[in-house]
């Protein structure tokens, strides 16, 4: 049976124009979503597939304006009986950002796979269309229900919670971790890494269109508690600290941040490193801080967003949502 498939764009390198196949710069967001299908048409893809345009920008421009407009786009889709699954099309800088919120906010019964590309549409070796072939790939196949929202590049299938943008250039960008990647796909072919996990079809969150601001500081040498303080406003609800090594910080700005920890702002403990674990250590008691394990800052910032927005200002609290992820 041939399935049918809603592809809801957003813009990104996939949809963008150099203007020369060999030109270092291009514009982001260019196609249209019509003008697109009717690029993979001649693909034979064994899809039906129908699309509608979110926004046509860079990543880079990725807000929770979009966001409140992506979000309800997809549970429309996945409402609709003979609609087998979602592909989204978006720009790589912030994919894993909207995967991971996907992740978190979407039930989990259907598909959703958000795909994008590193080259633009006219650059020689052009690697969006393989990977549009390869998100229908994972999106037709029932076999991905149950995984929730799944993130295809480079002929690579990635959890949203483990997907993370590793390189600037090439279109071997993206990796995983704690898991490398869940499955191996071409256009023709799709191997998965073991059966799915999200057994429960229901989403981890309400989805709140007025996520409180968290702000994520950024640890280097010589970093002063002043740097900390001209960072955080009288909105800031949250702090995740992308801290060298295992989440770690100059002793003057802890000093500060068990300070805002202690006045009701959650404080988490993340690291800038590429891969590694952020566990507990004995001072976080103490601190009220929590250790993000094995989510970047980027994703802590969006988990801790969603938890604030649902009341949960617990430290304890956050640290066991934190442990499950």
């Amino acid at each position: 049976m041939t399935k049918k498939l809603t592809v809801l764009a957003t813009g990104g390198t996939i949809a963008g124009i150099a203007g020369s196949a060999i030109a270092p710069e291009y514009s982001a967001g260019e196609i249209s979503i019509e003008d697109y299908l009717e690029k993979v048409g001649g693909l034979g893809l064994e899809a039906e597939l129908s699309g509608r345009q979110i926004a046509n920008i860079d990543s880079a421009d990725m807000s929770p304006t979009v966001w409140n407009a992506l979000h309800p786009a997809i549970l429309e889709a996945l409402g609709q009986e003979d609609c087998h699954g979602v592909i989204v099309t978006h720009g790589t800088d912030t994919l894993e950002e909207t995967a991971f919120l996907l992740d978190l906010t979407l039930p989990a019964d259907k598909p959703v796979v958000v795909v994008g590309a590193m080259r633009p549409a006219d650059a020689v070796g052009y690697d969006g269309l393989r990977n549009f072939a390869n998100a229908v790939r994972v999106a037709s196949d029932p076999e991905a229900a149950g995984r929730g929202t799944l993130v295809v590049m480079g002929d690579r299938v990635f959890a949203a919670r483990d997907v993370r943008k590793v390189r600037t250039r090439g279109t071997e960008a993206f990796r995983g971790f704690p898991r490398e990647s869940v499955g191996l796909v071409t256009p023709s072919s799709l191997e998965w890494f073991g059966a799915p996990w999200r057994l429960d079809a229901a989403p981890a969150f309400v989805w709140s269109d007025d996520l409180p601001e968290v702000v994520i500081l950024y640890v280097h040498a010589g970093l002063c508690a002043e740097e900390l303080l001209r960072l955080v406003g009288e909105e800031t609800r949250g702090i995740v600290v992308a801290g060298v090594g295992e989440g770690n910080m100059p002793e003057r700005v802890r000093q500060e941040l068990a300070l805002m920890a202690l006045g009701g702002i959650p404080v988490v403990r993340a690291s800038r490193a590429d891969e590694g674990l952020v566990d507990r250590e004995g001072e976080d008691e103490v601190n009220r801080f929590v250790a993000a394990r094995a989510l970047n800052p980027q994703k802590a910032r969006i988990l801790l967003q969603l938890l604030l927005a649902g009341g949960v200002a617990d430290p304890a609290a956050i640290q066991r949502s934190f442990d499950g992820r």
